[in-house]
């Protein structure tokens, strides 16, 4: 009975996306290819536009959620949880989302680390398949009453989480839509 499964998912819950820590091990084949093949950088190769070392924000740990998420869960109504990995938004939200609902995500609702505009500028990705391959900076999502969100975000925060309202859950046959803010 505990179970997130989102079969409580519904037309106008909010979307709290929490940070991740960098690209967490997803969509290594492309930085690989785009970074170290075409652009033949070296992970030793300090980059300016990201104020280190390549090969140290490549590398960054991956962040662990389960602290904050296990103690929002016993605290708060969650409908759906959504782990951003391999295959990004696009192929991890519609996991949880009832058919004929979608995700309306607005664009510019937190802000995308500098690694994913370096890799996306350096390989003349787009912007979709940039969302489709990596977390674009959002490692986690949780989907909550919108009642709730304000409290649940201020709760995230007081746990050290950087967590944003990046959208809500809509009537609709597209999965995931990018609102321009």
């Amino acid at each position: 009975k505990h179970v997130i499964d989102g079969s409580k998912v519904k037309e106008g819950q909010v979307l709290i996306g929490l940070a991740s820590s960098g690209v967490h091990s997803n969509g290594y084949s492309l930085v690989r290819k785009v970074l170290l093949e075409d652009a033949k950088l070296s992970l030793g190769d300090y980059v300016d536009q990201l104020g280190a070392e390549l090969g140290g924000v490549l590398l960054e740990p991956t962040k662990i959620y389960v602290k904050s998420v296990l103690s929002t869960v016993r605290k708060y109504p969650v409908s759906g949880l959504v782990h951003v990995t391999g295959g990004g938004f696009y192929d991890n939200i519609p996991r949880i989302l009832p058919e004929g609902l979608q995700a309306e995500i607005r664009d510019g609702s937190w802000k995308i680390p500098p690694i994913f505009s370096f890799i996306q500028a350096t390989g003349k990705i787009s912007d979709y398949d940039m969302f489709r391959t990596f977390n674009m900076g959002i490692g986690m999502i949780l989907v909550v009453d919108s009642a709730d969100a304000r409290e649940i975000l201020e709760h995230l925060q007081s746990l050290g989480e950087e967590a944003f309202d990046i959208g809500t859950v809509q009537k609709g046959t597209e999965e995931v839509v990018f609102k321009k803010e």
